[in-house]
């Protein structure tokens, strides 16, 4: 079918978390009926409850979502068969070996194949590594005779979604699609032209597959080494801070990244280490990846041993407090995967005289050794009974002035306080 009655054309989204769920608002803002899927029950009940598990989508706007005409949402496949496209957004993480986790995808294209609906198109946006979609996906689709081009349409179009940006619309962030074919190609323009203001064609999926792994490998790399200059930096008592901000002048050249605690998140850690697997089963040997993930491995390491050094050139005591300010990955969002702010709890917490709460706006608790850790009230009293406050998650939402007033020593790993203060070490 062609794409030009909006209001007929019923779109199945897998998987409703970041990159999900923010589809599918836009899918109904443009006009187009959405079938949510998803097998976490917790996620179901937020949205029948019309409210938000994500940093981005307030419960006005789930509401508005969900009390309209246009979105429903299920656990089960079935509505897959009245549906023109299928548009899968599940977890690709990583084993506990570091190598790909294709499982939730697996599991999801098999529950899609055999309700496919003649002429359905077929849409892949997590990331993964380049030949998942037509060595992967496209054998399971094609299992049961169904041909390619004429019983469906398959495509590869990786998710650009970055949590906490408020500065860009999804619709407006430019679009990488792909088609299997040449047909399958028109057809996912066809659908994404709805939605996207700017489509970036690409030959073949696994141009698209390589294009999101480029992106976020690129960062990953760049973000290993400002880590590795602030080391440097702290051992030669130079400010790298200041160093960043004077390079951010040039106007050509100079890409400005931050160094942190390390790199955490769905995506950062993650990409890289399929592309790595990827180039690894053909032979080949990633070099930079492989030193920029050793380095950045590191770096809570580092971050804990800067608190002990100015837990204990403060004075000599039986116990010590630590105050952690965010714990989920970046700034502004509640998700706390790969999170370095937990692995640097956890450090500290094998330290048998150190104390560790946390406060976060956006995470009401976590749980670290089999403990539950429940966010604490940024009073006067926590801040003043902490031996060192550290910042290691800079959420806009957090009162730094009072940090400021009242803590005795402010570990800042993430340049929150731009002046110099008595009692600011900076990373």
């Amino acid at each position: 079918m062609r794409y030009d009655q909006q209001t007929s054309i019923h779109v199945a989204i897998v998987g409703l978390g970041y990159v999900g769920l923010p589809l599918a608002r836009l899918c109904v803002e443009k006009g187009l009926r959405v079938t949510g899927i998803d097998i976490d029950s917790s996620k179901l009940a937020h949205l029948s409850e019309g409210k938000s598990y994500l940093t981005d989508m307030t419960d006005r706007q789930i509401k508005q979502l969900t009390e309209g005409q246009f979105f429903n949402w299920t656990d089960q496949y079935d509505d897959l068969r009245n549906c023109d496209a299928c548009i899968l957004c599940v977890p690709t993480p990583l084993t506990e070996h570091a190598y790909p986790d294709l499982s939730y995808l697996q599991s999801a294209v098999e529950s899609v194949s055999p309700l496919m609906k003649r002429g359905q198109l077929i849409v892949l946006e997590s990331s993964t590594f380049p030949g998942t979609t037509e060595d992967i996906v496209l054998p399971i689709l094609s299992r049961n005779g169904a041909k390619l081009g004429e019983d469906f349409y398959l495509g590869y179009s990786p998710e650009r979604i970055d949590p906490g940006n408020t500065s860009l619309e999804l619709q407006d962030i430019p679009k990488v699609i792909s088609g299997q074919t040449a047909h399958c190609q028109k057809k996912i323009y066809e659908l994404y032209s709805l939605l996207f203001r700017n489509l970036v064609e690409v030959s073949t999926p696994k141009v698209a597959e390589l294009t999101k792994l480029l992106e976020n490998s690129q960062r990953f790399i760049n973000l290993a080494f400002m880590n590795e200059m602030a080391v440097i930096c702290h051992g030669l008592d130079l400010n790298i801070w200041e160093a960043i901000e004077a390079a951010s002048t040039k106007p050509y050249g100079f890409m400005t990244y931050y160094p942190g605690p390390g790199i955490g998140g769905h995506c950062i850690p993650v990409d890289p280490l399929y592309l790595q697997w990827k180039a690894k089963e053909k032979g080949f040997t990633t070099s930079f990846i492989h030193l920029s993930k050793s380095l950045n491995d590191q770096m809570p390491v580092y971050i804990v041993e800067r608190i002990l050094q100015l837990l204990f050139s403060k004075q000599q005591k039986d116990n010590y407090k630590v105050l952690v300010i965010g714990v989920s990955y970046k700034k502004d969002v509640n998700d706390t995967r790969e999170s370095t702010s937990i692995m640097v709890m956890e450090q500290l917490l094998q330290q048998k005289n150190i104390a560790v709460s946390f406060h976060d706006p956006l995470v009401p608790q976590i749980k670290l050794k089999g403990s539950i850790y429940r966010s604490e009230e940024l009073t006067v009293k926590v801040i003043k009974q902490a031996d060192c406050v550290v910042i290691l998650t800079n959420h806009s939402t957090v009162h730094y002035d009072s940090i400021l007033r009242y803590a005795s020593i402010i570990f800042d790993t993430r340049y929150t306080f731009k002046q110099s203060h008595p009692s600011v070490v900076r990373l």
